[in-house]
């Protein structure tokens, strides 16, 4: 199967839907190979983290992490909206993520009656060292890259992602 450019710049001749067929097609196998990765890159994340933690739990602490920002914390059921995740798979995955120290359950300062998800301070600091060896690995890839193409990368998955929806 060819990449897109290589769709893109064949010297065979095609019609314009069979062109748009083939690129079509070889977007679709570079994402799956990147999903792939994405995949197995969560996992190996994960266990950086803590080793008994699972690429779900990759997931749900980096968006209680993100979700958290200045706040006291943020509702499970956010969690699950923001990851399309039903609330009970979200539920049992912070039950994990409890029990392995990585996040609390605290009151609500708002509603009294509400529990907000944050980090610990040992889920924060792995957190952390974890996201800074992941930005570091990403750089020594996309240092050779050049700036053109780095801004391309980012606005087309951006594109992408919106599309997506």
């Amino acid at each position: 199967m060819s990449t897109p450019a290589e769709v893109e710049h064949s010297n065979q001749p095609a019609s314009p839907a069979e062109r748009s067929e083939q690129m079509v097609a070889a977007i679709e196998q570079e994402l799956s190979a990147l999903f792939r990765r994405s995949r197995s890159a969560s996992l190996r994340l994960a266990r950086r983290v803590h080793p008994e933690m699972d690429a779900a739990g990759y997931a749900l602490i980096s968006q209680i992490e993100m979700g958290t920002g200045s706040s006291a914390g943020v509702r499970a059921s956010d969690v699950a909206q923001v990851l399309g995740l039903d609330k009970s798979t979200v539920s049992r995955g912070i039950t994990q993520l409890e029990n392995l120290g990585l996040i609390e359950r605290v009151g609500d300062p708002d509603d009294g009656r509400a529990r907000l998800l944050r980090l610990t301070t040992t889920g924060a600091e792995r957190y952390e060292a974890m996201r800074t060896q992941r930005r570091t690995e990403f750089r020594a890839i996309l240092d050779r890259w050049n700036p053109t193409d780095l801004a391309d990368l980012g606005r087309l998955l951006a594109r992408l992602n919106g599309d997506l929806g």
